[in-house]
């Protein structure tokens, strides 16, 4: 649930040179000018944050990423049971386009949005979408939104990350979780006869499909898009992304039911291609259909595209279910500043939520189990807005508790980083008093049934006493 990390990899790379040279310099300074250039940093960091804006979370560079860590945190908080600050709700709808769409950010909400400078991003405005959606009381702002997502949809049925951009399996699978948030149906919203599934299923390596000769135990997985070639490579942040989406469900699932028995996963199994290779597997593959409704999977002279989406959901949870047994219960990425693996904390996190939308319960709780054991190690669970939601939303879609993970609360890191709710869960305690976005205090209700009562009771004293005389 992260594809906008692929229009940032190059700021990534630099900000990761920029942070591995600064020891380096800082080492070779004298004790004075170190203990200068810390507190100018201190005090340039501190400036930096007062300049953002109020009601936004996060404190770092809202350019690339503000209306995303923003819908992240509205939907963490909704789904932990707090009711957001009316500021943060009303920061993230005013950065609405007079389109319908939302840019990354928008830095003066006074001027038009200008194309040429903040192209409109498919990515924010779905996720945004998602986000109002949840709170509720935006509708007009979600309906131009929506409007505006489905006059942009790609003839193959999906979308890309800007109008007009190829599809991939990311963009297409939010506009899905963004058309269920809003109570459209993603399998009417169709270009040229083509809807989202049809173009989720051309992404998707079934047994037929180019490129699964070369991912041997890659059945299932969803690419991120075909290369020049046409041929799919397994991509674990385009299969978490699709599975979820072919269940027609968006980052806010319902939680598992604790008392429920966990569906296993099945794979899907090819009959002879170099991909059906699952001699390590301990998933349960079978030779038939596994009971999943996938099919056989074999090739029938072309791509052998599963037709139920949620067939195609079960083949992506089960490569998800492979592929973080085979790691220990978490992904592995290689940063662009090193060729060593690292663990990917945030697609391990978006994997968590698919299978259990799946009602993979067994396999969703053993990599949230990974993601709290080690906790500790990933920086940006600490002040991320988007990190620590992502995990949120990760521990609630297990049927735990949102607020916390491995006895952290999670809750608490996100509140610090921006706006106070208005309303904590299980607490008639509420923060409004502090909220300068006008908020409604739950007190202030309190207050009105008191005098109503009181009026009310007056009012009846009079009646009587007029009847008395």
């Amino acid at each position: 649930m992260s594809p906008r990390r692929r229009r940032v990899t190059a700021l990534a790379a630099a900000t990761v040179l920029c942070a591995t040279a600064a020891p380096v310099a800082s080492a070779a300074t004298p004790d004075g000018a170190a203990h200068t250039a810390a507190r100018t940093t201190s005090a340039a960091a501190t400036a930096q944050r007062a300049a953002l804006p109020k009601g936004l979370y996060g404190d770092g560079d809202p350019r690339y990423d503000g209306v995303w860590r923003q819908s992240m945190a509205l939907l963490a908080l909704h789904g932990a049971g707090a009711v957001p600050a009316k500021k943060a709700v009303d920061w993230l709808t005013g950065q609405q386009c007079a389109d319908g769409s939302f840019t990354a950010y928008r830095a003066d909400t006074g001027k038009p949005c200008d194309p040429a400078k903040a192209p409109s991003d498919i990515n924010a405005t779905t996720l945004a979408v998602q986000a109002l959606s949840a709170v509720g009381g935006r509708s007009e702002t979600v309906g131009k939104a929506v409007d505006w997502i489905a006059s942009v949809q790609n003839k193959d049925g999906g979308w890309g990350y800007s109008p007009g951009a190829d599809s991939d399996a990311n963009s297409t699978s939010l506009v899905i979780g963004a058309l269920d948030a809003a109570d459209r149906n993603p399998a009417k919203t169709t270009k040229n006869g083509k809807s989202p599934y049809d173009a989720l299923a051309s992404f998707q390596l079934t047994c037929g499909a180019k490129g699964i000769e070369d991912a041997p135990g890659g059945q299932g997985a969803f690419a991120y898009q075909p290369d020049k070639k046409g041929r799919l490579s397994p991509n674990n942040d385009a299969t978490a992304a699709a599975s979820l989406a072919a269940l027609g469900k968006g980052v806010l699932v319902r939680p598992l039911d604790r008392d429920a028995k966990s569906i296993p996963v099945s794979p899907l199994k090819c009959a002879s291609t170099g991909g059906s290779d699952n001699s390590d597997d301990k998933t349960g593959d079978k030779t038939d259909d596994g009971g999943n409704g996938s099919g056989d999977g074999r090739d029938s002279g072309g791509r052998s595209a599963l037709d139920d989406p949620k067939d195609a959901a079960a083949a992506g949870a089960a490569y998800l279910a492979r592929t973080l047994e085979k790691d220990k219960g978490r992904f592995t990425v290689v940063t662009p500043s090193s060729d060593e693996e690292k663990p990917d904390y945030a697609n391990t996190a978006d994997a968590v939520i698919a299978l259990a939308a799946g009602g993979h319960r067994t396999e969703a709780d053993a990599s949230l189990k990974w993601l709290a054991d080690h906790l500790d190690d990933w920086d940006k669970a600490k002040n991320d807005p988007s990190a620590i939601s992502a995990l949120m939303l990760a521990s609630r879609a297990t049927g735990h508790d949102a607020a916390e993970l491995g006895g952290t609360d999670l809750l608490e890191r996100l509140t610090a980083t921006g706006p106070a709710p208005a309303h904590m869960p299980d607490s008639d305690k509420d923060s409004s008093a502090k909220d300068d976005g006008g908020t409604f205090p739950v007190w202030a209700f309190i207050l009105i049934g008191l005098a109503v009562g009181a009026g009310i009771g007056i009012f009846l004293s009079g009646q009587r006493k007029r009847q008395q005389l």
